[in-house]
């Protein structure tokens, strides 16, 4: 009876064994947040790291046109406002100047009903050219604000029709040359492979062992030999596929080859 014990010994305090594949840490389904014609998507780029080329363009001619006219419309609108302020200035001095000589003349005795009303009607002129600049300049200052937002939005545009993830890894290109890519067309599924992710699903009991040791504070052997990694992320609900397991995962750098299945254990 002894020797049986000790036999089933070493299988009962050895660890469990985990399989997972080597995963890059991110991938994502790249989508178009504008509409236009497909001029360029470059088949040769997928299964390569990219660079800071756009690996797929949209017809933005149009687009550079618009906002060449929107910042030329916009200096104007600038220049004309510089102008109106300078001429304002003036108009205030003016008014100021106006008022003063009909208050006086309107206390003056000895003036006729016909001086007092023709200062006050230049007064009134003056204050109304004064009032309808102020205005022109209320309306070339708004004028100015929605030029500017158009033109920040073209910009936008032209640069989200400009696709280019340097140092991404495109697995996958999903559209040609000629289609036309409206917003939320899927375009490409790239990965980060700067780093890697093992993901694998723990029991209950692995959590944490008859000693009371958690398995976050275990090695990490990986195909048998030691490692420094450590779990990264431990989920504390369990997993919705997995039902009975809890979902944990290890970062670390791409080492292995991406896709390769390897062991792991925690001792």
């Amino acid at each position: 009876m002894n020797k049986y014990l000790l036999l089933l010994l070493p299988l009962i305090l050895s660890a469990k064994v985990h399989y997972a594949k080597v995963e890059p840490i991110e991938t994502a389904t790249i989508k178009s947040s504008v509409s236009g014609i497909v001029i360029r998507a470059d088949q040769e780029a997928e299964g390569t790291v990219l660079g800071t080329e756009a690996f797929v363009q949209i017809d933005d001619a149009l687009d550079h046109d618009n906002l060449k006219d929107t910042e030329a419309s916009l200096k104007l609108m600038q220049e004309s406002l510089s102008i109106n302020q300078e001429i304002l200035s003036g108009l205030k001095d003016s008014l100021a100047r106006q008022k003063g000589f009909y208050e006086r003349m309107n206390g003056l005795e000895t003036a006729s009903q016909t001086q007092k009303d023709n200062a006050y009607n230049t007064y009134i002129g003056a204050k109304n050219q004064y009032l309808g600049t102020r205005e022109k300049i209320i309306s070339l200052q708004k004028t100015i604000l929605d030029l500017s937002y158009k033109a920040a939005t073209l910009k936008d545009v032209i640069a989200k029709k400009h696709i280019a993830l340097p140092g991404k890894y495109l697995y996958r290109l999903m559209v040609h040359t000629g289609e036309f890519a409206a917003p939320g067309l899927p375009v490409a599924t790239v990965n980060d492979v700067t780093r890697a992710q093992l993901i694998v699903y723990l029991d209950r009991d692995e959590l944490k062992d008859a000693e009371g040791k958690a398995i976050t504070d275990k090695t990490i052997y990986i195909n048998g030999t030691p490692t420094q990694l450590h779990i990264d992320r431990l989920w504390k609900v369990a997993d919705t596929q997995y039902i009975s397991s809890y979902k944990a995962r290890i970062v670390m750098l791409p080492t292995y080859p991406f896709s390769q299945l390897v062991k792991i254990e925690f001792k």
